[in-house]
């Protein structure tokens, strides 16, 4: 056709010009073009154009050459594999380039893929900072071994190319990985470099159906990422692809990663390391550059590394460490019944023997203070003249006494302020709280029905409050695990690695079991508490007058709560410990500020059981607490200004409570007249009560724990606001639990002071109290993770198990920790047993 077209435009030239010899050579030229087209067609190749002929290459040789745009090498390698082994294969190749624009692509062919790089490679890191690698080194994905009895040959091929203008150097090594199966129980050694990652094969062993991949390094920096990949190719060992696929954590000097059987069906696995460019992601500052930020990386950045796998614990285990947990705390409910056993024994030859009887006051030692003063001076109200019983002049509140002054009105009028200031006790409150001793008959005249209802809100709010904050955090936690779950991510959650024990989907089983202390004792105390509340329900039926008028009031609301609080605090410290992390950390410490807070409202309450702080105040200082602390978490590393903001809400809080506690709720501004009574109120009681009465305080013992108590706060406050703690929740959970124990020991203190006995099972469970708590802060300060550094970091801090090879340090922190708190609820709610046949009017206020 083409041919054709060009005779007929001959014909038409020759009609118009006539005939020309140029015309003529320049058509002969047309004519030999075409043919020679043709020709190419037909199978005629330029020798020039020819594909470069493969080298025959061998292993552990070093090949060096130049290419450019116009030349390219390939090698061919060939090598025979033994049956049933695994042989890797491993390429070094480096070029004396850094031009990004022309780099030296390497592409090796082989039976079942195709692997491809080029050099200079570029890795990025934060903010698309670019690093780049004259030396790469990669191991070839190996072939499965072959079933068969013989050995078989196998071919590799491998292209080196560039697009450059210039010749280009390269130099290319292939080697035979001599160690790529690691071995159970065998410690294995090797490096490691951004640009030449290393990946082993591992095999299940025999009635294995979990191992621990541990791997530790002498050197924090750099970064690495450890992961766990099926047996597949490719392998993903890049940077950039490392987190597609598999199981994988960042890593400094630990790194710890529990494989199961059931998630490689083939029973092997790749254990892959990374090594990061830049050590951003372990919490190290990458470093600064000028320019573009592109420079080469590479020279210090090479990790030891030393991987060891050990089979995990079996079965077993598992079953021991459960019915450990269980068994341990179920001595407390035998003790527990035993104790009640011999109660009801006593009781019954008491009944039976006729050994009931009040103590009149002759078992009483009088405090340092006279129990009477005259009548004129108004501190005779509800104490007894011991020195002359039928002075005159004097009052003895008998009680029956006391009782005609008790307000019997169901009215629910004392609900309506935050603190309960005795506003039913009209009649003689000034009386009350004018006087320089007072007992607890004086704060003790409220219908006991209405009180304990009163007291009964804390449970109920308690209640409503734990419903609506668990179901949250379940629903919250168990994404937590399915995500950890599916995407692989072990940075997630900040486990003890090397004492992780996964159970199902749950990843730290044992971190979880080790909370049903909690949740057991809980429900113990609670089984305590109502026994207490039947016993004195059906003395008040009887009308027994030593439940009505003598001992302590008792009022078992606050009990009630505390028990709900404890099983609480083991519910959320198990859903905390799902997935403990920096986004979860509130559901671990938010009903310990509660506890500490219940507490010292019970000790406060014991003697003082008609002034008390409202359920719905109470919970709402609780829940300011709790969101100072997510603002410390947030703003307490750095910010300035929430510390000082914190310190100043913190002691001024102190000190408004300071004051109610001394006056026992009876301090008030009175604001009628803005401009002159505020003022004049403040000058009032500065005079009063710091120049008039400066040698001596009107209530000596108060103003003694409150002094001590603020100097206390006072110093946490400036220990804060100077060193600012990384952990803000430990640190404001120590100010509570500093307050709840100073608090208590005032109250030991005073009540041994007053002559009051310690009856055997307080005082044992004060000694086991301070056994346990001291044991368990032992164990709590041996840290094993924190989620306020990089989970890398935080892995460093990693220990093993020590208990049944199954619970780790903080496991033991729960069990302890757990009975603490329950002996400590047992020391308040038997502190004072030996005053239940002590009149009232007899039982001094501290």
């Amino acid at each position: 056709m083409i041919l054709r077209a060009t005779v007929t435009s001959e014909k038409r030239t020759r009609r118009i010009a006539g005939f020309s010899p140029v015309g003529f050579v320049w058509k002969a030229m047309l004519v030999l073009s075409v043919l020679h087209r043709k020709c190419e067609c037909s199978g005629i190749h330029n020798t020039e154009n020819k594909p470069t002929a493969s080298k025959g290459a061998e292993f552990n040789r070093v090949y060096s050459g130049y290419v450019n745009r116009g030349v390219e090498e390939i090698y061919s390698f060939n090598y025979t594999t033994k049956p049933e082994k695994v042989d890797a294969v491993r390429v070094y190749v480096s070029a004396n380039s850094d031009d990004q624009h022309y780099p030296v692509i390497f592409v090796i062919r082989q039976q079942n893929g195709v692997l491809s790089w080029q050099v200079p490679l570029v890795l990025r890191g934060l903010y698309q900072r670019k690093y780049t690698y004259q030396e790469v080194g990669r191991t070839l994905c190996p072939l499965e071994p072959m079933q068969e009895e013989r050995s078989s040959e196998q071919s590799m091929f491998i292209d080196v190319a560039s697009m450059a203008p210039f010749d280009v150097r390269y130099e290319l090594l292939v080697t035979r990985v001599n160690h790529f199966t690691l071995e159970t129980g065998v410690m294995f050694n090797f490096s490691a470099t951004p640009s030449q990652p290393r990946y082993f094969l591992y095999e299940f062993p025999d009635k294995a159906d979990s191992v621990v991949i541990k791997v530790v390094s002498n050197r924090a920096s750099p970064c690495t990422v450890v992961s766990v990949q099926d047996i597949w190719c490719p392998v993903y060992d890049q940077d950039h692809n490392v987190e597609f696929i598999g199981v994988y954590q960042s890593m400094t000097l630990k790194a710890a990663i529990t494989v199961q059987r059931k998630d490689f069906p083939g029973g092997k696995f790749y254990v892959v390391f990374v090594i990061k460019p830049e050590d951003y992601t372990c919490g190290g500052s990458f470093p600064s550059t000028k320019g573009k930020g592109n420079q080469t990386w590479n020279q210090d950045r090479i990790k030891d590394l030393h991987v060891t796998i050990v089979p995990s614990i079996n079965e077993r285990v598992y079953v021991h460490a459960m019915l450990f947990s269980f068994v341990i705390f179920l001595f407390f409910f035998l003790g527990a019944v035993i104790v009640a056993f011999v109660h009801y024994v006593r009781l019954q030859r008491q009944e039976l023997d006729g050994l009931y009887s009040p103590d009149d006051g002759t078992g009483m030692v009088a405090a340092s203070h006279p129990l009477a003063s005259s009548a004129s001076e108004g501190g005779s109200y509800g104490a007894i003249d011991e020195s002359s019983p039928a002075a005159p002049g004097s009052h003895s509140a008998s009680p029956m006494d006391t009782a005609r002054c008790r307000s019997y009105s169901d009215s629910s009028a004392e609900e309506d302020s935050d603190l309960d200031t005795l506003q039913d006790m009209a009649c003689d409150k000034n009386v009350v709280t004018a006087k320089a001793y007072v007992y607890v008959s004086d704060l003790a005249r409220k219908d006991s029905k209405i009180v304990s209802k009163k007291y009964k809100i804390y449970f109920w709010n308690i209640t409503t409050i734990s419903v609506f904050y668990a179901l949250p955090v379940i629903q919250l936690v168990i994404t937590y695990q399915t995500v950890v779950n599916v995407t692989g991510n072990q940075d997630i959650c900040y486990y003890n690695f090397l004492c992780a024990h996964p159970l199902g989907v749950l990843s730290a089983f044992n971190n979880i079991l080790s909370n049903v202390g909690y949740i057991l004792l809980g429900f113990l105390f609670l089984l305590i508490v109502l026994r207490r509340n039947i016993l004195h329900k059906r003395a008040l039926e009887a009308k027994d007058i030593y439940a009505m008028d003598y001992g302590i009031p008792k009022h078992f609301g606050l009990f009630y709560t505390m028990a709900i609080a404890l099983v609480m605090e083991g519910v959320l410290s198990a859903c905390y410990h799902v997935c403990p992390n920096y986004s979860n950390f509130q559901f671990d410490t938010s009903f310990m500020y509660i506890i500490a807070g219940l507490c010292m409202l019970k000790l406060y309450q014991t003697r003082h059981p008609d002034i008390n702080a409202s359920a719905y105040f109470a919970y709402a200082t609780f829940a300011v607490v709790i969101l100072l602390t997510v603002l410390g978490v947030i703003f307490g590393k750095n910010a300035t200004w929430f510390w000082i903001l914190f310190s100043l809400i913190h002691v001024i809080a102190s000190l408004t409570l300071s004051t109610q506690i001394y006056y026992m709720g009876r301090f008030k501004i009175d604001v009628s007249n803005a401009d002159i009574g505020f003022f004049k109120r403040i000058v009032t009681v500065l005079y009063t009560d710091c120049i008039q009465q400066c040698n001596r305080p009107m209530y000596m013992d108060r103003m003694i724990l409150l002094i001590l108590g603020n100097l206390v706060n006072w110093s946490f406050a400036i220990f804060g606001l100077i060193l600012k703690p990384k952990d803000f929740p430990s640190y404001l959970l120590g100010i509570f639990i500093c307050n709840l124990l100073l608090y208590l020991a005032f109250y030991i203190i005073m009540k041994l002071r007053n002559s009051e006995r310690l009856r055997p099972i307080p005082l044992f469970c004060i000694i086991a109290t301070a056994v346990m708590w001291g044991a368990a802060l032992y164990f709590f300060f041996q840290n094993l993770t924190s989620w306020e550094e990089t989970p890398a970091e935080s892995r460093e801090q990693n220990r093993e198990c020590i208990l049944l090879n199954f619970f780790d340090d903080h496991d033991i922190w729960h069990f302890l920790s757990a009975a603490a708190m329950f002996f400590s609820f047992l020391v308040l709610l038997t502190l004072d047993d030996d005053l239940d046949y002590v009149r009232r009017d007899k039982i001094p206020v501290f």
